[in-house]
């Protein structure tokens, strides 16, 4: 139990400096690209290019983990991370800034897979539960604290907006002593690899493509402009063309037989209303608090609590609870019914809400979160051998972070056009809240039909085992 917390200590450390990078800047952008000169496209690819990096990086990451050293992989996005954290943080000019924010995306992207891969490697899924709290934990504190860390740095005079990037650092190159100390990890030998490199390049460009097309539709050109189309058209040629390579490639780095998986499918829609509540509560309940109740970033980002301390209470005795019992879905169905009846609440949502009531909806979207976003990864990591966990996980991760980042997307253009044609800041809100709550519907359904599942006490499928080696 030592050593695995020992190592948990590293991996939890790289995560959260991973998560905190992708958030600390909200609150600084105004100040960096003044000081720089920015136009407010360039605004928005400050943080598009980070989104794009790390999420066409995702799934690479992961199938290179079932093809390589796992420790080393995390060592080497970490590598990354800190020298697009450095390079942003010394850039003179907004191009740069969004160069280097591009490499520290994919060593975010990186980081955020390898570690719950890695996890996944060395604890088996009936034990895995009780772990399940800190990643959570982490990621709910590193998402929710990143505005207030930010706006806290750039109000600092002796430090400013650079620190936002360079306050990683040093955090990053302990993680990277702590792991080269203790992190041991399962590797399976494999003398005939053969990376797919085609697949790689076509989904990267798919995924890229996508996730431009949500970032500026209804701002820089209509959603039935010919840009739209070109885009659209454009992700769907190169999608369709990655799926036929996937199913032909002797190492595809999506696996079509994970995909075709009942259970892994489930799994995926699940994730993606747990991806919509993370990002999305995060995102416009701050919003809310400033804009329409008139606090400020700090006090927006105090207001959040509950919703942090749903998460990391939920995480805990339900990780703990599944370990004890084996059995997943019940906890499932709650967290996808209590992110449901959270989103609800706040779909009521308009100036004069009273706080009391908007806190008790942030505890039940926490307490679901807590519930849904880890363990529907655990899902699909019970179901396959250790020579795909890498692969498994990461398709897992990048749906939900594609899911989510549409989603917020999508929210954020209903959320401007209804302010636009004179909906109040606050209704406006409740109503893009009321859609959320539709999307979480999906959730309780994904989890409704998954089959009775019971964790195994194995590291690896029975049928597999054995076939791995320690480095």
């Amino acid at each position: 139990m030592s050593g695995i917390l020992k190592a948990l200590t590293g991996l939890l450390l790289a995560l959260f400096i991973s998560t905190l990078a992708s958030t600390v800047v909200s609150t600084a952008l105004p100040r960096m690209l003044a000081d720089l000169d920015g136009t407010a496209t360039q605004y928005t690819w400050v943080v598009t290019a980070t989104l794009l990096a790390a999420t066409a990086a995702t799934p690479i990451w992961g199938k290179l983990a079932d093809l390589f050293s796992k420790k080393n992989l995390i060592q080497i996005a970490t590598v990354v991370f800190i020298a697009g954290s450095v390079a942003s943080g010394l850039a003179q000019n907004a191009e740069q800034l969004i160069a280097a924010r591009a490499v520290q995306g994919a060593g975010v992207g990186g980081l955020q897979a390898l570690v719950q891969i890695a996890i996944a490697a060395m604890i088996p899924p009936r034990e895995r539960g009780r772990y399940a709290g800190y990643l959570s934990s982490v990621t709910s504190v590193s998402t929710i604290g990143g505005p207030l860390l930010g706006g806290f740095i750039v109000d600092t005079s002796w430090l400013g907006w650079r620190w936002c990037f360079f306050i990683g650092v040093p955090f990053a190159l302990l993680a990277l002593v702590m792991l080269q100390l203790t992190l041991r990890l399962p590797v399976t030998r494999r003398d005939d690899v053969k990376i797919d490199y085609w697949g790689a390049a076509l989904i990267t460009g798919g995924v890229s493509l996508l996730l431009i097309w949500v970032s500026f539709v209804g701002d820089a050109f209509a959603w039935g402009s010919w840009q739209t189309a070109a885009m659209v058209s454009g992700t769907l040629v190169l999608l369709g063309l990655a799926v036929v390579v996937e199913q032909r490639v002797p190492e595809p780095v999506v696996p079509p037989r994970i995909l075709r998986s009942r259970t892994t499918a489930l799994a995926i829609l699940g994730s993606l209303a747990a991806g919509t509540a993370m990002y999305g509560a995060a995102v416009f309940l701050s919003q809310y608090f400033q804009v329409t109740r008139g606090h400020t970033p700090t006090e927006a980002g105090l207001l959040t609590i509950p919703m942090m301390a749903g998460i990391l209470v939920s995480s805990l005795v339900a990780g703990r609870m599944i370990s004890r019992s084996g059995r997943l879905k019940p906890y499932l169905i709650t967290g996808a019914t209590s992110l449901t009846a959270g989103f609800a609440i706040l779909g009521l949502l308009d100036a004069g809400t009273p706080l009391p009531l908007i806190g008790a909806a942030m505890i039940l979207i926490g307490a679901g979160v807590g519930m849904t976003m880890q363990n529907f990864v655990l899902v699909v990591q019970n179901t396959v051998a250790l020579t795909d966990i890498g692969a498994a996980s990461a398709t897992v991760a990048f749906f939900r972070s594609l899911g989510g980042t549409i989603g917020v997307a999508v929210l954020g253009a209903i959320l401007a056009r209804q302010v636009a044609t004179g909906t109040s800041y606050g209704d406006a809100t409740g109503h893009i809240f009321a859609v959320s709550a539709g999307v979480a519907v999906l959730g309780i359904l994904a989890a409704a039909l998954l089959p009775p599942i019971t964790l195994r006490t194995s590291l690896d499928k029975p049928a597999t085992a054995g076939t791995a080696s320690r480095r």
